[in-house]
Formats: structure tokens, sequence, C-alpha cells
């Protein structure tokens, strides 16, 4: 047997293949909370993303390399729209950031505006012919042990790395990042020295959402070969967790994203080894260490220590001069 199907070797590489997309809404989410504002409705702009990317892929005639980037696009804008609302909302508006985000969720959810969508549109018929295949980079995926973990994934994972990268870089090495972190600590404080509190906020939360939406994409064009309502079952929720698993950062994020895909992947991987474990229970672990993290930072001080930002979930109203 080669050392490329050794059971560790085959759950590295599928827990990079499942984390993507929660790496993708992940790094979105943790963009919006570091400007202040929470947004529940990552579920939902994920199946927004996914549902729009999917009939794009479907019903658009072309080669591939025109066709998914455009479907992508087409996910990318959608959540981006929802993000918007949800934006609106919260720092127009100063509506309860936890409402809006519920009700974004469930308004576009699996029993909501993405069903309603697949059915108009005629999604789950038929498998896409374009889909995002993995790639055979630098023709490596054969080298052991790193070749089916780090050059046989898709073309998403490699944007996924170029993205956590970029917002390292953004966050923590640019005056932008700087900006960012000081509204999410104190805009009042950000406002005060000319810093457009509003602006980072609107812009954060929406990109936010078209990472979101490349999240929902990587289910529809990647994972899932053709649509099912509720597709990325529960990843957005996972996806909240995981920017607190990474203290809001984007390289643990990162981490952790790989930690919960080899759960999520856990059971069809033992299953195809022939290894008879409780699929219920496997299924579930993602779930479980999501609610367990939720519940060891429930605590506000414990938050705080974890790196949350100071001024997250509360609206700010500026002060007239």
């Amino acid at each position: 047997m080669s050392v490329n199907d050794n059971l560790f070797v085959i759950i590295l590489a599928s827990a990079i293949f499942y984390g993507t997309p929660l790496v993708f809404a992940a790094l979105g989410e943790l963009l919006s909370e570091r400007s202040g504002v929470i947004n529940l409705g990552v579920e939902g702009m994920m199946l927004l993303g996914a549902v729009c990317s999917a009939v794009v892929a479907a019903n658009l005639d072309g080669p591939a390399a025109l066709v998914l980037p455009l479907a992508l696009l087409a996910g990318m804008a959608a959540a981006a729209l929802g993000a918007a609302i949800h934006a609106f909302l919260v720092i127009t508006l100063r509506v309860n950031q936890i409402i809006s985000g519920l009700a974004l969720t469930i308004f576009a959810g699996a029993a909501g505006l993405s069903s309603y969508l697949a059915n108009v549109w005629g999604l789950g018929r038929n498998p896409s012919l374009n889909q995002f295949g993995r790639m055979d980079l630098f023709g490596l995926k054969d080298v052991p042990v790193v070749g089916p973990i780090l050059f046989d994934q898709t073309l998403l994972t490699y944007l996924s790395w170029l993205l956590v990268g970029l917002a390292m870089v953004y966050l923590f090495r640019t005056r932008m990042g700087l900006h960012l972190r000081a509204v999410g600590e104190s805009p009042q404080t950000a406002d005060s020295v000319g810093i457009p509190v509003t602006r980072y906020r609107y812009g954060h939360v929406i990109v936010g959402g078209m990472f979101a939406g490349i999240a929902g994409a990587c289910y529809s064009l990647t994972i899932v070969p053709t649509w099912a309502n509720g597709l990325t079952s529960g990843a957005g929720w996972i996806a909240l967790a995981l920017v607190i698993f990474g203290f809001w950062r984007p390289d643990l994020t990162l981490v952790g994203a790989y930690l919960f895909g080899a759960l999520s992947s856990l059971s069809f991987t033992l299953q195809a080894r022939g290894i008879d474990v409780p699929s219920a229970l496997l299924n579930a672990l993602p779930y479980l260490a999501t609610i367990v993290v939720l519940v060891l930072v429930s605590n506000s001080r414990l938050s705080r220590r974890l790196g949350s930002p100071a001024a997250l979930g509360r609206p700010y109203e500026r002060e007239e001069r």
C-alpha cells in the first residue's frame, strides 16, 4: 500500500478540502467583527452564495475557465447584498446586531430564499458540468505524504491561503489594518482622530459577506455535486465559533478551520476504510466542538482575554461637535 493511502495522510488532505469553505466564511466574519459588527447571518449568506453560484455554473454556456469565475462572482455579489442589508440595519439604523443576523439567516436559509430560488431555477435535477476540480499542482500530487495534502487541492483552497496571508499583512502591517482594529476597539477614539468609523464598518461587513459567498460556492461548485437544500449544513455557525477559536487572528482561524474540516470528514473517511464507527456520532463532532467553544467564551471577561474587540456588538452613534 502506498504511503499516500495512509489513514493519517487521507485525514489531513480531507481536513484541508472540507475546511476550505470554513476558512472563507470565518475570515469574512473575522473582518466584520474586527470592525465591531457581529454578523450571525453567515449561514444565510453562504446559502445565497451557493445557490447563485450553482445557477450560473449550471446554465451558462462556455468554457469552465470563464463560467466558474462568473459563478463565483455571482455568489459573492448575492452574499454581499445580504451583508449590505445587515450593515444598513445595524450601522445606520442601529438595530440589534444579533436579531438582524438571525433574521438574515432565517430569511435566506435552508427554508427560505435560497430554497425558493433553487426551486424556481430548477437546481438539483442534474449535477453541474462546471466544477472546481482538484489540481495536480506542479505535477506533485504523488509526492509521498505532502503530495495529496498540499498539491492535490482545488483552486479555491489555494485562493484561501492567499487571502489568509493578505489578511495577516492587512491587519497587522498596514495603516488601514491599524485603523480597522482601532474602530473595533474604540470607535469614539477612532472617530476623534479622523478615522471614518461608519465607512470602515460598512466596508468590512460587505467584504465579509463576499467571503461568505465564496464559502457557499465551495459547497455548490466543489464539495456537493448537485444542489440540495441546506447543503452548507450549519457551516456558518461553525465559522462563527472559528473566529473565537482563532483569537480573531486569520492564521489561527485557518488552523481551526482545518481541525473542524477533519472532524467533518471523519465519518466519510473511516467508512470508506471499512472502519465501523457510529456515523451519527462522528457527524455531530463539529457541532459539539462548536458548542464547547461558544460556551467557554460566553464569559465576557474571558472573551476579552482571547482578543475580542472591545466594541464588538455595540452600535456607534457619532456625537455632534
